[in-house]
């Protein structure tokens, strides 16, 4: 009977320690993602209109090295500008050959900067890097990848943000989420974050 209890009381105690989590849990509201402004970034397209001269617009791609050839503008440093500052640098350098230049910039195709890109690792059905989205939510970011494996622990999980200049990590419960539609554990995401879904130990 005594080896009995003892037997019992160890796995409670293992138990319990299976299932507390190491991080604590993540924010439902994101700070500073109301803020957000998308920020170009390598291999991102651009289409460039320049009023009153078609010859001057197009389409363009931002190169692997950050930075933006187009007509009559070489090398202009595009990555981590906003489409609108990147716009107004084009006209400072368009004004040396057109007169009072109006510079409008679209983007019609990329991710943003590394800084600002969402990634799946681990036990994603589809882990990939995505491009972040005003207001994106855990549940969006699971519907991207295509959800969890079966070998996923997914209420395991983590979010490692960048908040105040320094790494922290966010406990976030997957399997609650899309195995049990408990909308509590939908949480926003931040530019950056990286989701973490480890395997689970059977």
């Amino acid at each position: 009977m005594h080896r009995f209890l003892l037997t019992l009381l160890l796995a409670t105690l293992l138990s319990a320690c299976a299932n507390k989590a190491l991080y604590p849990p993540a924010p439902a509201k994101a700070d500073g993602a109301s803020d957000w402004y998308y920020l170009l970034g390598p291999g991102d397209s651009v289409d460039v209109f320049v009023w009153g001269n078609p010859e001057v617009s197009g389409s363009f791609t931002i190169r692997p090295d950050g930075r933006l050839t187009m007509n009559l503008a070489e090398d202009l440093p595009a990555t981590g500008r906003t489409p609108t500052q990147l716009a107004r640098e084009i006209e400072k350098v368009l004004g040396k050959y057109v007169q009072d230049p109006i510079v409008t910039v679209q983007v019609s195709g990329g991710v943003g900067p590394y800084s600002q890109q969402i990634r799946v690792l681990g036990e994603a059905t589809r882990p990939q890097t995505l491009s972040y989205r005003e207001q994106m939510s855990l549940l969006d970011l699971m519907i991207a990848v295509g959800g969890i494996t079966d070998f996923a622990d997914g209420n395991k999980a983590s979010i490692l943000r960048v908040v105040d200049g320094k790494p922290q990590q966010f406990a976030v419960r997957i399997d609650d989420l899309i195995k049990d539609a408990d909308v509590s554990a939908n949480v926003e995401l931040r530019p950056g974050d990286v989701l973490i879904i480890p395997e689970r130990w059977f």
